[in-house]
């Protein structure tokens, strides 16, 4: 087949683009496996929104702690730790893509300062919303993904102006050096009466220090809830736009290149973890439960922030798996790609959607069992004394999980036909 330029569209890799992708390969067909990948991370990204709200053990353990989980929870919970790489660094992909398309780095710097800006509006309102169910600004926001793909996008704004090698230099250096900033650690703030954080220490909170709560000004003032720090998110972001060199291929080029460096970033990660030296702030060791937990000791990285070893092990089997993907770019999709391609198409939209949705059905189900619905208006600050009858098995969990999916299919098959019709400005920001 011979080579063929591309036609790249923002939400062909932009987890939270909107307009219909019209990607094409030499041959004329639609490029669907970046939108299949996608919409299949974001349907796991539910499972464990949904895990959160309805599973009965969330607030007692870390599921994926191999001296007390089991491998059915550990594995429902490391899936999803697939889903947050995935979208920063295929965000990071469409930047480049749209200035591919024409956009001046001018006009391209402005649309990823209103968008950030938009995304972080996004997270502190219409999310924080649908996860607490209340307006209690005692606790005025928890930044999450959402927070982060929005405050990368906006130092991308500048980061665009660089040569292309010093943007990889910029982003393979937060990727592979950050852990050497874990041992700086400042003092949490441990609630009323304690010690609030200085600015400083603040800061490094939103930087690199994880799970850091303090009040935006001294207390009682609302408290902000750090859970995505920056670093190294922002370089994920880069290492995606930089990334775009693989699309400029054709099929059966994209295809190898994304065999080999799915490999060997999924071979680093072997060979790193192996040596229990460097890469995540917990080594793994031998578990005295059996194999099966030395393996998940093996597997458990840190994600908050994503230590070298977590976005090894999540982002090179996502290359493998858009390498698989390659051979379905040359066939209209349907059956159970047609399914995850829908979601693909809008992903913000199902974003927003599915917070409320996991939640409502956990609701639905305390109130129908007679369980306490009281903490399901509560935000975290609220949440010390929580019944011990609150919550379902793991099984309950996946069944509503996949109500919750299918529920959220129709909608968005409607929005993203909607999307597909109209081209109103303000579409692009939902």
């Amino acid at each position: 087949m011979a080579s063929a330029s591309i036609n790249p569209q923002p939400s062909e890799f932009f987890p939270l683009a909107n307009t219909a992708p019209q990607t094409v390969d030499a041959g004329g067909f639609r490029l669907n496996s970046i939108d299949l990948l996608r919409g299949i991370v974001m349907v796991v990204m539910m499972l464990d929104h949904t895990r959160d709200f309805i599973h009965n053990a969330v607030f007692q353990f870390d599921p994926v702690n191999p001296t007390v989980t089991n491998p059915a929870l550990f594995f429902t919970r490391w899936i999803t730790h697939f889903c947050a790489p995935t979208f920063v660094f295929l965000a990071g992909t469409s930047i480049y893509l749209q200035s591919a398309r024409g956009k001046s780095k001018g006009s391209l710097s402005r649309f990823l300062l209103t968008r950030g800006l938009w995304l972080i509006f996004l997270e502190f309102s219409v999310v924080r919303l649908g996860a607490f169910f209340n307006f209690d600004l005692r606790f005025l926001l928890m930044m999450q993904v959402i927070w982060v793909l929005g405050a990368s996008m906006i130092l991308m704004a500048l980061l665009i102006h660089l040569p292309m090698w010093a943007i990889s230099v910029f982003g393979f250096t937060l990727i592979f050096l950050h852990n050497k900033l874990d041992g700086i650690q400042v003092p949490f703030w441990q609630g009323p009466g304690s010690p609030v954080p200085g600015y400083g220490e603040k800061l490094w909170m939103i930087l690199h220090q994880p799970f850091g709560a303090f009040p935006v000004a001294g207390f009682p003032s609302p408290i902000i809830f750090v859970v995505y720090p920056l670093i190294p998110w922002v370089g994920v972001m880069a290492i995606g736009y930089v990334f775009v060199a693989v699309y400029q291929k054709n099929s059966a080029q994209r295809k190898r290149l994304l065999m080999i460096i799915g490999l060997i970033a999924t071979g680093l990660f072997v060979l790193i973890r192996l040596t229990n030296i460097y890469g995540d702030p917990n080594g793994w060791s031998t578990q005295p439960r059996g194999l099966i937990y030395t393996v998940l000791s093996f597997l458990n990285t840190t994600k908050y922030p994503p230590s070298l070893l977590f976005l090894l092990m999540t982002l090179g089997p996502a290359l493998l798996v858009l390498a698989w993907f390659e051979s379905y770019n040359s066939t209209a999709p349907r059956g159970w790609r047609k399914f995850f391609i829908t979601f693909g198409r809008v992903p913000l939209f199902f974003y927003l959607l599915q917070w409320p949705t996991a939640h409502l059905i956990s609701l639905g189900l305390h109130f129908a069992f007679g369980k306490p619905t009281g903490w399901l208006f509560q935000t975290p600050m609220d949440w010390n004394n929580l019944p011990q009858t609150i919550g379902f098995n793991l099984v309950v969990v996946y069944l509503s999980w996949i109500a919750g999916v299918v529920l959220l299919y129709f909608v968005c098959r409607w929005f993203a036909g909607v999307k597909q019709r109209r081209r109103d400005w303000w579409l692009s920001y939902l």
